[in-house]
């Protein structure tokens, strides 16, 4: 399965392989195929493990109702199986961990989705590559994921924090060459920091000032007074979540908002729906925006549907939800079983248009290839959900995505044979 959209025509393809082995003459009496046999077991289990409370809650309910309306689109089945999702938390990646090891060891999942950040990511990558279980990551950014702590088992979809920086940086660098740092002190904030660094440099930039914050921080004011007194041409702000909420809301109180442009190479939708328009300013990278003209037609039918049962647009966390479990619903069905190794493999050719495009996880690393967005809030927002406008789409060639992604070299993954 390798070009179908998994939107609509999961069952279809299943009925239609289970018609034509029962036409070439194999009796039910006479030794069940497989697949018709595999409608009398049990249900096929899938592991989520995404936040339930903290400053990742609402982009883990987000990412939830995402994975199952992927798979509400097959009528919830798999192989000819009921498929059951068993969700379990993830507040600190200790827990992650356990929770996957629990979803393995005793509600016999065969795949796992989850990890809201990438600290929880990286640990619920180790229990994979334990179990040999294949584990998608749909959030985590920081380039280790499928870099230097890459595995057979492991798949991460979203832009990797170097991409999103690769492309959003040539933007920035027409506003001006001197840059603030403000980054959380965390996987994904030092990993903005190092990329974005990097790439100022190469552009000829100086850095003003940099600082780091704790996680979960909740006054920010002596920050924007520092930012205040540098006078950088932008701020960049590694901030995740509740954090970038919290900071935006803050700068513009305190008279910061068209002074100084905010600049974050991944957010969320619910970073700025969280605040008001009035607060709302700068540039964001996103890998996918429920309004881009470019979006194929089964996102476009996607963001249909979750527009008619939710009366309100998907936010990129609910697309990468969705958008990840159609990728594991394709291997599983490649794989025609549920054995870890031969979904892992099914993955690797796994093939979805994403606008004219093929989306696939790269072989060596695991790492989703699909063009990446730079957009920028509108000037004036007259629309209560739609904020953004697309500014800059990386690559603007589809023959340089697997050079924005960068070399074997460059990522530093060596994959261990499964």
């Amino acid at each position: 399965m390798k070009n179908d959209n998994v939107f609509d025509h999961g069952r279809r393809k299943m009925l239609g392989r289970t018609a034509k082995t029962l036409a070439g003459g194999m009796a039910l009496g006479l030794g069940m195929p497989a697949l018709v046999r595999a409608q009398g077991e049990g249900p096929i289990k899938i592991g989520l493990v995404f936040a339930k409370q903290g400053t990742w809650t609402v982009q883990g309910e987000q990412l939830v109702s995402g994975a199952r309306m992927a798979l509400e689109a097959v009528g919830n089945k798999l192989l000819g199986r009921p498929v059951e999702l068993v969700w379990y938390d993830e507040p600190n990646p200790q827990s992650a961990q356990q929770n996957m090891q629990k979803l393995i060891d005793e509600d016999k999942v065969v795949a796992v989705l989850g990890g809201t950040n990438s600290a929880t990511s990286l640990a619920m990558a180790s229990v994979a590559r334990r179990a040999k279980v294949p584990y998608i990551s749909p959030n985590a950014a920081a380039r280790e994921l499928t870099g230097s702590e890459c595995n057979p088992y492991t798949f991460r979809t979203l832009t990797t924090t170097l991409v999103a920086s690769r492309a959003m940086a040539p933007e920035l660098l027409k506003v001006g060459k001197k840059w603030s740092f403000l980054t959380a002190n965390y996987a994904f904030g030092q990993d903005i920091q190092t990329s974005m660094t990097g790439l100022l440099k190469e552009g000829g930039g100086s850095v003003q000032s940099q600082d780091a914050t704790p996680l979960g921080t909740t006054d920010f004011s002596s920050f924007i007074l520092k930012l205040r007194q540098a006078k950088p041409d932008v701020v960049v702000a590694g901030l995740p979540g509740g954090d970038l909420s919290t900071f935006l809301k803050q700068y513009a109180e305190m008279g910061m908002k068209g002074r100084i442009p905010i600049a974050c190479p991944i957010i969320g939708d619910a970073d700025l729906w969280s605040i008001s328009p009035e607060a709302a300013t700068g540039y964001f990278g996103k890998p996918w925006h429920f309004s881009s003209p470019d979006n194929p037609a089964a996102d476009k039918a996607f963001t249909q549907a979750y527009v008619a049962k939710y009366k309100k647009p998907p936010a990129d966390k609910v697309w990468l939800g969705w958008f990840s479990m159609r990728m594991l619903i394709a291997g599983i069905e490649e794989a025609r079983n549920v054995k870890g190794g031969d979904i892992a493999a099914a993955l690797e050719s796994v093939r979805i248009d994403d606008g004219g495009t093929p989306a696939y996880y790269r072989k060596w690393d695991h790492q989703m290839l699909r063009k990446t967005l730079v957009l920028k809030v509108k000037d004036k927002i007259t629309d209560q959900w739609d904020w953004l406008d697309v500014v800059a789409t990386a690559p603007n060639d589809a023959s340089q995505l697997d050079a924005l992604y960068g070399t074997q070299q460059e990522i530093g993954c060596r994959m261990d044979p499964r």
